[in-house]
């Protein structure tokens, strides 16, 4: 995701110098100068200091947990220097599931039905399950990079669920609180939006992939590819998330005194009664922005400059034609404990291997430089390959084939990310 939103303010006429964040990973690196003050909140006043004295005016926030630490709200310093991201109080729809759970049957927004409990209700949490006669899914309230669902197909399955949360405490305080709630069925979608705190902008739906294993099987990851657009999100599904999810959503933060400006993306399943709220996010999503990013048309920096500033309505936003697909190169162990430290090659051969109406670029994630000059794997999710083509099945199948050039010890893959909506059987 970061080197993805790097990569595309890279291309903008106004961008003057670009900063990243230290731990970078070798892409982002690359791309920009590491900035000598880190992002944790130990740093703030140190960062702050970089910051005027680089007369730095755009801080674009990537990951979910520097929100929840309340980084916008440290460094948002209008008009001089803005920050891209809501405040950590607009943050709370993504890092606080339970809240955002109230917030939602409060706004009447269409979302599963379920209810919260807390680490000193295990038994009624395990009663509650018991007496469920439909599946359900058990959501540990807090951030838990993508791993903090449990999809239960039985009883059992979700006392498990319950009991690693909030008994063995499998994600610390993160997971204090659970959601346990009904099993939705149908496609899932996401939609992500540019929210100024009053302009919503609704960018082209994707469709993300979460569990670790070709088919929808295994557990769920932070995400294994996307592809975007997609052809689920028809003009009138569209319409009726702008009108049931969005903008409810947005007013009522707003009676809460909070004015949200950033990311809301919207984890949608669509069901036979209209499409529900799985989730909030409050920032890009990875891997849907690197599909964004690839057919994003115009000037990032100003999209993102104005959502901050609240000017949305006079931004600029399209997207090219045709389609984007990515797909995760993951490390051995992922989503558990990853394989670390071992060499990448094909990075080069990938990106080359696009035709002549194609376009591929390796997004990097968990990698770090090497002392020689090379990359390394540092992380579950190392490559994101994204190609864009004319069609889905055509950007399918490149960003597949140029992930096969990429070699690491325990490299994986997904081959069938968009074949879901595809008839076509999965290329190998």
């Amino acid at each position: 995701r970061e080197h993805a939103l790097a990569w595309k303010l890279k291309q903008s006429p106004r961008l003057g110098r670009l900063w990243v964040d230290p731990g970078a990973n070798a892409g982002l690196r690359a791309l920009g100068t590491p900035c000598p003050q880190s992002l944790e909140p130990r740093n703030r006043f140190h960062l702050e200091r970089f910051l005027e004295r680089e007369d730095v005016r755009l801080v674009v926030v990537g990951p979910e947990a520097l929100l929840e630490q309340g980084l916008v709200d440290d460094l948002h310093k209008p008009p001089h220097r803005l920050v891209f991201g809501p405040s950590r109080a607009g943050a709370r729809l993504e890092w606080d599931k339970a809240w955002c759970k109230q917030l939602l049957r409060a706004a009447n927004v269409p979302t599963a039905e379920g209810r919260t409990f807390n680490h000193q209700q295990l038994d009624a949490a395990l009663h509650y399950v018991r007496s469920r006669t439909d599946p359900v899914v058990v959501k540990a309230s807090g951030l838990c990079a993508g791993k903090g669902v449990v999809v239960c197909d039985t009883p059992a399955q979700a006392e498990a669920a319950v009991r690693s949360m909030l008994e063995k405490r499998l994600h610390g305080d993160a997971g204090l609180h659970v959601v346990i709630e009904e099993r939705l069925r149908g496609q899932e979608i996401s939609v992500l939006a540019l929210v100024d705190g009053g302009t919503i902008w609704m960018l082209d739906a994707c469709q993300d992939h979460k569990q670790v294993g070709e088919g929808d099987t295994g557990p769920n990851t932070g995400g294994m590819g996307a592809y975007c657009p997609t052809p689920l999100a028809t003009e009138a599904v569209l319409r009726t998330v702008e009108r049931e999810v969005m903008v409810p959503t947005v007013d009522a933060l707003r009676r809460e005194g909070i004015e949200f400006r950033g990311v809301l993306y919207a984890g949608l399943m669509l069901t036979h009664g209209g499409p529900k709220v799985l989730e909030f996010n409050t920032r890009f999503g990875d891997p849907e922005t690197q599909a964004l990013m690839m057919r994003w048309k115009g000037d990032l920096l100003d999209a993102l400059w104005r959502t901050a500033a609240g000017t949305l309505d006079g931004a600029d936003i399209a997207f090219t034609e045709g389609s984007s697909c990515c797909v995760v190169v993951c490390a051995e162990g992922y989503p558990g404990t990853p394989r670390t430290g071992d060499v990448i090659e094909g990075i080069g051969l990938a990106e080359a291997s696009a035709g002549a109406s194609e376009r591929v670029v390796c997004f990097q994630a968990g990698t770090r430089a090497s002392e020689g000059g090379g990359v390394v794997t540092a992380g579950g999710r190392v490559l994101a390959v994204t190609a864009t083509a004319p069609d889905l099945q055509r950007a399918r199948d490149a960003a597949t084939n140029a992930a096969g050039h990429i070699r690491f010890p325990g490299a994986f893959l997904r081959r069938d990310i968009g074949m879901r909506v595809l008839r076509a059987p999965a290329t190998a």
